[in-house]
């Protein structure tokens, strides 16, 4: 077993600033021979269920972290400082701190003030950060007071066996060898551990150039290709622990120090368990008869509307249709999402909002017929319930509703107001640099005429979700034109 854990790792989900993209991330880790890997992505927990699930899928005991920003001082300088949660309390504590980081400080950049780290301090670990760290910026400046005096807020705030004075040692950076002396006295005098961190980016050495370019993009810096391999810092790849063993050679303690935080923190997210709102029923019902009751009256209400407008039905067989689905859904204990939906849907029409007609699978269901969830009729189009909802392959329901992009705030306000703010979250998207983006952005980095860029651009097939790897074997007019000269070469 590696005496070595690596506990200061960022991945894609660090947006434009980290390259490894899990899965291989975590594969690499398994080739180097460990056992446990942390990822700390800046201000946020976006890769944490991901990552779990390679890395038990690899042997890997997965380490929940970020790498926050806190406000110390009255100049209001964010700084970093790494959290790695010990426990479920410390996985609870550190969502919160991640979301009040983004959701309390409108366009300013991510942070959170010290107070509120000092109320949700409870199973977490901090390390003290890298250069851009409160004591790292603060020994830097020459002020030794000031130091000692945020090493002495986070014991209060973590205890003193949850505070670790972090350390890295990268080529090219003058101002951490100057710092790390000062580091390492502040260990001694205090007697509070070092820990030894690498600041992982990207996962092997050759994405240096990638990782440059993609903070160039971040930055909207340029800079010629030439320049690429002289730019400071370019070891931040995911580092072997022999390799770790040997930068800390005369600190053995900060290695050993890694695995002694790793073996605190060993939990699991629970994943697996639906979670949903309790939606509140009229006096004399429960949950499941409100949902049969409106159902069955809503499908009297749509056969009604149907043969209004001249359109022959069986009866029988929609109301023994409607059975199957109440019964299906009432056994796989869904009939309260099925009625918060109805909820806010209905809010929404009695307030004017536009809502679409239903699309995907959710479509394919009489109930969700009935309730006007959506407006189109299962029956008539042959669609298919099981398509939506299988008790042979449980899954969740999953409607798909399209709101008046205008007022659909309107509809998350009155969702949140009645479910409460700690019941609704709304889905992040990411977006993706696409092949033909990807050459024009890191063309434009990289100061290559547009002409030369868009001509490669227009080059890649418009097919959905291509990678550049594809794209080079399916147009040789492609391989030709990188061959042809090196520059371009050098772009892919």
């Amino acid at each position: 077993m590696s005496d070595f854990v690596h506990l200061h790792v960022h991945t894609h989900y660090s947006l434009l600033d980290g390259l490894a993209k899990v899965p291989p991330l975590v594969s690499r880790a398994k080739e180097l021979g460990m056992n446990a890997l942390a990822i700390t992505d800046h201000n946020n927990l976006f890769g944490a269920v991901e990552f779990q699930q390679y890395c038990e899928r690899n042997g890997i005991e997965p380490i929940f972290g970020a790498q926050l920003n806190v406000i110390h001082d009255q100049e209001r300088r964010p700084c970093h400082l790494v959290l790695l949660a010990r426990d479920l309390t410390g996985y609870a504590n550190l969502r919160y701190l991640v979301s009040r980081a983004h959701l309390d400080h409108g366009s300013e950049r991510p942070h959170v003030e010290l107070q509120l780290l000092a109320e949700h301090g409870q199973g977490l670990i901090a390390l003290t950060g890298d250069l851009g760290g409160a004591i790292a910026q603060a020994l830097l400046r020459n002020q030794t007071t000031q130091a000692h005096r945020i090493l002495d807020e986070y014991i209060e705030i973590f205890g003193s066996d949850g505070v670790f004075i972090e350390i890295q040692r990268h080529e090219g950076l003058n101002e951490q060898a100057e710092v790390n002396q000062k580091l390492i006295q502040l260990s001694g005098d205090r007697n509070i551990p070092l820990v030894a961190t690498a600041d992982t980016h990207y996962v092997l050495p050759e994405h240096a150039d990638g990782h440059a370019v993609l903070m160039c993009i971040g930055m909207d810096k340029r800079v010629d290709v030439e320049d690429l391999e002289r730019l400071p810092v370019r070891d931040l790849y995911l580092k072997s622990p022999e390799e770790m063993a040997e930068l800390f050679s005369d600190l053995p303690e900060a290695i050993e120090n890694t695995r002694a935080i790793a073996e605190r923190c060993k939990f699991r997210i629970p994943l697996g368990e639906v979670f949903l709102p309790q939606y509140r029923v009229p006096d004399d019902y429960t949950i499941e008869s409100y949902f049969a009751h409106l159902a069955r009256e809503g499908l009297a209400v749509r056969i009604k509307e149907l043969r209004a407008r001249g359109v022959e039905l069986d009866e029988e067989e929609y109301r023994a249709r409607l059975e199957i689905e109440i019964g299906v859904i009432t056994e796989m204990k869904y009939p309260g999402y099925f009625l918060i939906v109805w909820d806010f849907i209905n809010h929404a029409r009695e307030e004017k909002i536009p809502v679409g007609p239903g699309r995907g699978s959710g479509a394919g269901s009489l109930v969700a017929y009935s309730l006007r969830i959506t407006n189109i009729d299962p029956l008539q189009y042959g669609l298919l319930f099981e398509r939506f909802l299988n008790p042979e392959r449980v899954s969740m329901p999953d409607f798909d509703i399209d709101f008046c992009m205008k007022r659909r705030g309107e509809v998350i306000e009155y969702v949140t107001r009645k479910y409460g703010t700690n019941n609704v979250g709304q889905i992040v998207t990411f977006g993706q640099l696409k092949a033909k983006a990807c050459i024009r952005d890191v063309a434009r980095v990289l100061n290559l005429p547009y002409s030369e860029a868009d001509g490669l651009a227009k080059l890649i097939p418009n097919e959905l979700g291509i990678k550049l790897e594809e794209a080079l074997k399916k147009e040789p007019r492609l391989r030709e034109a990188i061959d042809s000269k090196p520059i371009l070469a050098r772009l892919f």
